[in-house]
């Protein structure tokens, strides 16, 4: 009988743990909690500014090669810019999320003229895995999930080379399908790899919030665009099954 109250008492009390523990932000410092409000804040912004480049491009076909060129150097003139120069360093951002945006507008595009509602779908399906894989790196330990990196960076290579192969000896629907969903899979991983990583940088003393918006801007991106392909794909297959029945 004491055996059992003390089994029972001590599985109520890894209950009460991780209850408690989704609500314990004790861990994260109020200097490094202020540090990812600016991160999440710039985020948004980002995120506005890459929905602009998208609506551009659907007005004035802007995005292809040069919007592409303006994307990596605004990054690459963002990294190279002096921390001092917050309004700069803040502009480049706005600037690589515009074309960013316009980057990715015909497959936007593409969407909207196909069903409205799979771009909004898919936006809200990536803003949910987004949060939800953020708030789970934030309620966990500490550098619990950074181990994941080389295992991410090792998936990200190896998409590479396939795409890399399939431009070069062409490719198959197969091979497209396990690119697109094996790529969603990593760049969910990286959601909580990068989340876990800001926060450990902020607490060495790193608070280089645009830079870190950055980070979680490509993962966002990277998502969302995979989300966006999937459901159009699937709606596509629908919509010609259709067709085939009638």
């Amino acid at each position: 009988m004491e055996s059992f109250n003390s089994q029972s008492s001590s599985s109520s009390s890894r209950n009460r743990w991780s209850y408690d523990s989704l609500k314990n932000f004790r861990q994260i410092s109020p200097v490094v909690q202020t540090h990812l409000k600016k991160v999440y804040l710039s985020l948004c912004c980002a995120l506005i500014a890459s929905a602009a480049g998208a609506y551009l491009h659907i007005l004035w076909n802007i995005g292809g090669i040069l919007t592409t060129l303006g994307c990596v150097g605004s990054i690459v003139w963002l990294m190279s810019t002096p921390l001092y120069e917050e309004q700069k360093r803040m502009a480049l951002l706005m600037a690589a999320a515009l074309f960013k945006g316009a980057c990715i507008g015909p497959l936007i595009e593409l969407a909207i003229d196909f069903d409205p509602s799979i771009v909004i779908g898919a936006f809200v399906g990536c803003a949910v895995a987004f949060g939800c894989f953020s708030a789970a790196a934030m309620v966990a330990r500490r550098r619990e999930y950074l181990y994941l990196g080389g295992l991410l960076s090792s998936g990200l290579s190896m998409l590479f080379w396939l795409h890399f192969a399939s431009s070069i000896f062409g490719g198959s629907v197969a091979l497209f399908k396990f690119e697109v969903y094996f790529g969603l899979l990593v760049f969910v991983g990286y959601i909580v790899v990068d989340t876990q990583d800001i926060i450990e940088k902020a607490h060495f003393g790193d608070l280089d919030y645009v830079k870190h918006a950055l980070t979680l801007f490509t993962d966002f991106i990277a998502v969302f665009v995979r989300i966006l392909i999937i459901m159009l794909k699937n709606a596509y297959d629908k919509e010609e099954k259709k067709k085939r029945r009638n």
